[in-house]
């Protein structure tokens, strides 16, 4: 049998940073989600059990969830964990669905990260700017910290994209792309 060839030695190398990057990212992030359960649980105690409740708990646990969320999706995307509708694409043989995930990536992705990157940045800055804090009285301060995660997130989102546009390119052309993960 003979063996496929295997894709770019560059382009492996860059896959490999890109992953392993969202891959720390990605497990760093699980962590939040521990703390998440703990606040919540300690808030419905708190709050059913004693009728106390802390505006700067609440908010807290909206700001673990947003970082999750965001911080999340590069580590979804190279898991291939994200929402699709797979009822044509899964019957497709690869190198069709290697083509669908290039133009995705390069129509649909890359596109839109770009948007919300040049779209945050000003309203980013002017929330630097102002040390912008919780409006609410008892509130988390440093809420430009939370802010500032949105182009983060999604420029590595943007990074993961990349790595699955070379992996799809070498799969497309039919290159071994080295250990892809289903």
């Amino acid at each position: 049998m003979k063996q496929k060839p295997v894709c770019p030695k560059t382009f492996l190398t860059i896959i490999k940073s890109i992953d392993s990057v969202n891959e720390f990212i990605g497990k760093a992030v699980s962590y939040l989600s521990f703390l998440l359960v703990i606040i919540v649980t300690t808030d419905v105690v708190m709050r059913y059990g004693f009728n106390i409740s802390f505006v700067s708990v609440e908010e807290m646990e909206w700001h673990l969830y947003a970082l999750i969320f965001l911080l999340g999706a590069g580590y979804t995307l190279r898991h291939n964990a994200h929402v699709r509708v797979d009822v044509i694409y899964q019957r497709l043989s690869k190198r069709a669905r290697a083509f669908i995930n290039i133009i995705g990536v390069l129509l649909f992705l890359f596109p839109g990260c770009y948007l919300v990157i040049k779209t945050s940045i000003p309203f980013v800055h002017s929330s630097w700017i102002m040390h912008e804090a919780s409006a609410d009285p008892g509130g988390l301060p440093a809420r430009y910290i939370l802010k500032a995660m949105i182009p983060i997130a999604f420029a590595l989102l943007a990074l993961q994209g990349i790595s699955m546009l070379l992996k799809n390119t070498c799969v497309f052309l039919g290159m071994d792309p080295g250990n892809e993960e289903k």
